[in-house]
């Protein structure tokens, strides 16, 4: 028998990524969890309002979002812990400026630089939008096929209500392979 818990948020675990924006001419970083696919076009980034980042977001209409896999995962909790309008966080990742000019996290081994399309507002979070102008993988992570191999990334997923990391990485089965077996 099922218990109601209450109006839970329960599509947790998600993938954790750091959001990067350029602000007042210097890049800045924040950990996110709340991001979700809104169609095969289009993502979306959910920031509390107060995050320092909004602003330089909202100027620029560009920002990159790069997935984090355990070799970023200390720098992006460090991006998640401190705000960027009492400590400059520009220097917690190295580098490069994307094809739309987003800072893009040279460490992270999968980045998509995203235009802001709409800014979705609810009483405590701006949703950004977004439109995916490029998606910048590392070769390692990139299958025979040329498309990005999960088992071999693994990127590191978040989980809520407990507030903790996991990992990924084993491949359970393709995708219509238990129904098309039923059928």
């Amino acid at each position: 028998m099922k218990k109601d818990i209450g109006s839970v948020l329960a599509l947790y675990p998600t993938p954790a990524v750091v959001v990067g924006a350029m602000v007042d001419g210097k890049p800045t970083w924040t950990l996110v969890a709340h991001v979700g696919v809104i169609g095969h076009d289009r993502i979306l980034v959910s920031l509390a309002k107060p995050h320092y980042i909004n602003a330089g977001i909202k100027e620029t209409g560009a920002l990159s979002v790069n997935v984090v896999d355990e070799g970023i995962l200390e720098q992006a909790d460090c991006a998640g812990c401190v705000s960027g309008a009492k400590t400059d966080k520009s220097e917690l990742f190295a580098w490069s400026a994307g094809a739309d000019d987003a800072p893009l996290a040279d460490e992270a081994k999968l980045t998509m630089e995203c235009t802001v399309e709409d800014v979705y507002d609810t009483k405590n979070f701006d949703n950004f939008i977004c439109s995916i102008g490029h998606t910048y993988a590392d070769e390692e992570i990139l299958g025979e096929n040329g498309k990005i191999d999960y088992d071999a990334f693994k990127p590191v997923l978040f989980e809520m209500p407990g507030y903790t990391y996991l990992k990924t990485g084993e491949t359970i089965a393709k995708c219509a392979s238990f129904g098309k077996a039923r059928a």
